[in-house]
């Protein structure tokens, strides 16, 4: 479910799916401002490049030091092991090869499965935790068409995983349905302009491990799939007059 854009009090506890890029950075931004404790999971699943392991840190780092009323409810950071996954799911992310259109119609950078396995893990992890709440940055609006990361997959995820854990889980994705510009809105409307530039600087999306160049919209190599996203969308948001998104 894309819950609500608008917190209440917050309260409870939520396990953000965090990989340092720029979706699951303002999905933890989202969690801090509507849960009084916010845990972070990041997955070693053989990437191709270590710099959004990297990444991860600087971004927890710096919302940290520059959003004190958050700090107080950044918890714990997780960070599992899952390399044997990305042996035998081998995609352009896990292996050295080109960034290009399959048979099946699917980027070459999709890995079948990952995001239900990072949520079967992060579901044991919750359990463990006494955590209720899984925050993802899926999103079906503007993306590369992997069928992992539609709604209706991570339902059927969710109710398999509270039948088989008995439990009462809630999938939570707040980009879910918002384009890449309303993504960048989104940062807006939680921590200004302050979190925007935080995105930019410290976050990564790029396909190709690039942190040369810094991009208006952030380091990348400007060509692949995910940076092409992300610019168009900061583009067309800039364009807009960078407004904050309105609940």
């Amino acid at each position: 479910m894309s819950a609500s854009l608008t917190p209440s009090a917050p309260s409870g506890a939520a396990l953000v799916l965090f990989s340092g890029g720029q979706d699951s950075s303002v999905c933890l931004a989202w969690a801090l401002e509507r849960y009084a404790r916010v845990e972070t999971l990041g997955f070693d699943y053989g990437q191709r490049h270590s710099v959004e392991m990297e990444a991860r840190q600087a971004v927890r780092h710096q919302v940290a030091a520059r959003f004190p009323h958050w700090a107080q409810r950044l918890g714990e950071d997780h960070v599992l092991d899952i390399k044997s996954f990305g042996a035998v799911a081998q995609s352009a992310l896990t292996a050295d090869r080109a960034i290009e259109m399959t048979e099946r119609g699917l980027p070459s950078t999709f890995v079948p499965g990952r995001n239900l396995v990072f949520l079967i893990y992060a579901a044991a992890l919750a359990d463990r935790r006494g955590i209720d709440a899984l925050v993802g940055g899926m999103c079906e609006t503007d993306f590369s068409g992997y069928p992992d990361c539609r709604r209706d997959t991570l339902d059927a995820m969710q109710s398999a995983m509270n039948l088989g854990m008995d439990r009462d889980f809630r999938v939570e994705t707040p980009l879910m349905y918002l384009t890449k510009a309303e993504t960048w809105a989104l940062a807006k409307q939680l921590g200004g302009e302050d979190l925007v530039d935080l995105i930019v600087v410290e976050s990564h999306t790029c396909y190709q491990g690039e942190r040369g160049q810094l991009h208006p919209w952030g380091h990348g190599c400007g060509e692949c799939p995910a940076c092409e996203l992300r610019e168009k969308g900061y583009a067309e948001w800039d364009a807009a007059g960078r407004e904050a998104l309105v609940p």
